[in-house]
């Protein structure tokens, strides 16, 4: 059987990885990445013996699939770009940085009926602990999603940047939308959020509150899901978790394959799923809109814009 031709839109820290994950797969040949630096395009290209093309549309001639790890401004016209040439996605996230595009996006997959997935990996994370299946519904969330300023995806808020890792998260857990959104926001290198808290609010008697920062002292990366009969705290940069309920969790989740490469598992059921052995990708359009129509009313009732 032949194999899947892979390429990567984006050299950078996220289209590497990417472009590492294809070339790991044995059903998989990385034919290459466009970036519009060239050097880094072919420093990427070289180390797996691929090739650097000059454009989008050389390397959507050469491939099957692709990943697109772009800057997430550039995201929405890419996505359709990729579907349009009838190619199979996996999208970092967000899935695009409006409402109408992402949709169109939704739309153009399944009109070509083409494997459409996003990258929300902290959903795997959960998948590996155990709790995506859980009996209960939490009362409250509570998150800390925080680092230093990098630089890096500066072109949206810190929402569309970090925040969506805990909206799809609440979203899942919560199994519904909020009904009110309040949300205090800080600009510090632009005119988008770089600290923002946001307070949801989830009938009949749920609440989340986050809280995501890029100009932070130190990085942190934690969640307190409370629940009717305890709680559960997670660190996911120790990658451990203290649990007072009666759920039956992983404590060596960060040992299981997927707990211990949650983007890695994500690559490998988008493979799946183009190749007809998965049902589904680990996050699908569908969701990942939801998530970018949530963050985008985060962004809202700050007052601050999601577009730098």
């Amino acid at each position: 059987m032949s194999k899947l031709r892979a390429g990567v839109l984006g050299a950078g820290a996220f289209g590497r990885i990417h472009a590492r994950k294809y070339s790991e797969d044995a059903r998989v040949q990385f034919v290459g990445v466009f970036d519009p630096d060239d050097e880094r395009a072919t420093e990427l290209a070289n180390t797996h013996g691929a090739e650097s093309f000059a454009s989008l549309d050389a390397l959507l001639g050469a491939v099957d699939t692709v990943t697109i790890a772009s800057p997430p401004s550039f995201h929405g016209q890419a996505a359709l770009a990729v579907l349009h040439a009838g190619k199979h996605l996996l999208i970092e996230k967000p899935i695009a940085t409006d409402i109408e595009t992402g949709a169109d996006i939704v739309r153009l997959a399944k009109t070509k009926e083409l494997v459409l997935g996003c990258g929300h990996q902290e959903r795997l994370v959960f998948d590996a602990m155990g709790l995506l299946n859980t009996p209960e519904t939490p009362t409250r969330i509570e998150s800390v999603r925080e680092g230093p300023w990098t630089g890096r995806s500066a072109d949206v808020s810190v929402t569309l940047d970090l925040m969506v890792h805990d909206l799809d998260l609440a979203l899942r857990l919560m199994k519904a939308k909020p009904n009110s959104i309040l949300a205090t926001a800080k600009a510090e290198k632009g005119h988008t959020a770089d600290r923002i808290e946001a307070r949801l609010a989830f009938a009949p008697h749920g609440e989340a509150v986050f809280i995501s920062s890029r100009v932070a002292a130190e990085r942190r990366r934690f969640m307190r899901a409370v629940y009717p009969s305890g709680e559960v705290k997670i660190d996911f940069l120790a990658r451990t978790f203290e649990n007072t309920t009666n759920f039956k969790l992983n404590a060596a989740f960060a040992e299981t394959r997927i707990g211990a490469d949650p983007l890695g598992a994500n690559v490998a059921q988008f493979i799946d799923a183009v190749l007809g052995v998965a049902e589904r990708p680990v996050v699908n359009g569908e969701e990942a809109l939801a998530v970018l129509e949530l963050a985008l009313d985060v962004d809202k009732a700050s007052g601050l814009p999601s577009l730098s």
